[in-house]
């Protein structure tokens, strides 16, 4: 099993108070799975997708991430582990504005110290998977919306991260290249990568082959794509 929550509690001290948002949260991800997470304000979804990209840990419980205990590293090894493991789609692009998307997808290869050679390999390979590779010498500028998004999608895959986790990935997004970018992360789950996404929308979640909702610290629901866009009619 790729990710195992066990039990899992997050709370949190404000003014002396202690404010639990995590209530006992259990969950399995298996390798290539494709999961929306899902949740009103204050359900606890940001703080468990935080627990899954190992940015904050829980209080109680355990986390296993890749046969490794994560939930009790210390932040040095934590960031290590987020490094190696995950890479991240956030709804705001976070692009350079005058680098090529090429250059943008090569940046965390660099900070990894690898060859120049080789990072233009492996930004090239990860372009070609969300179907970029043309457009790989234009600047943000010169992208469309969703092509930004497709950039800091292969940004996210160019480490060949066990999880992508997305969070909101098309917030910033018309209904239409919604569509294009739920595309893309369909056909990455085809191919094997594992994406963890985080939504408030529905009709983005049901591009998800399951669907888990978080309601007060709590999962409410865990059900697959079927039983999920037949209860709600999608």
């Amino acid at each position: 099993m790729l990710i195992e929550l066990k039990d899992v509690r997050k709370k949190y001290r404000r003014d002396k108070i202690e404010i639990p948002v995590l209530d006992g949260v259990s969950m399995s991800v298996s390798e290539g799975d494709f999961l929306a997470l899902m949740g009103p304000s204050g359900s606890g979804k940001s703080t468990l997708m935080n627990i899954i990209g190992c940015l904050d840990t829980p209080n109680a419980g355990e986390y296993w991430l890749n046969g490794q205990l994560v939930s009790t590293m210390s932040d040095d090894a934590l960031a290590r582990v987020r490094n190696k493991e995950i890479g991240f789609v956030f709804q705001t692009f976070n692009l350079l504005p005058r680098a090529t998307a090429l250059h943008n997808v090569e940046l965390p290869l660099v900070y990894a110290g690898i060859s120049s050679d080789e990072r233009r390999r492996r930004a090239i390979e990860a372009l070609e998977k969300v179907q970029l590779a043309n457009r790989m010498d234009h600047r943000p500028n010169e992208l469309s919306g969703g092509q930004r998004q497709r950039v800091a999608i292969a940004r996210a895959l160019v480490n060949n991260p066990s999880i992508l986790l997305a969070d909101e990935p098309t917030g910033n997004l018309d209904s239409q290249t919604s569509e294009e970018i739920m595309r893309v992360f369909e056909s990455l789950a085809t191919t094997g990568q594992t994406v963890v996404m985080v939504t408030h929308e529905p009709d983005i979640a049901a591009h998800a082959r399951r669907v888990v909702v978080l309601r007060d610290g709590l999962i409410s629901t865990d059900e697959r794509r079927e039983s999920f866009t037949s209860r709600l009619g999608l």
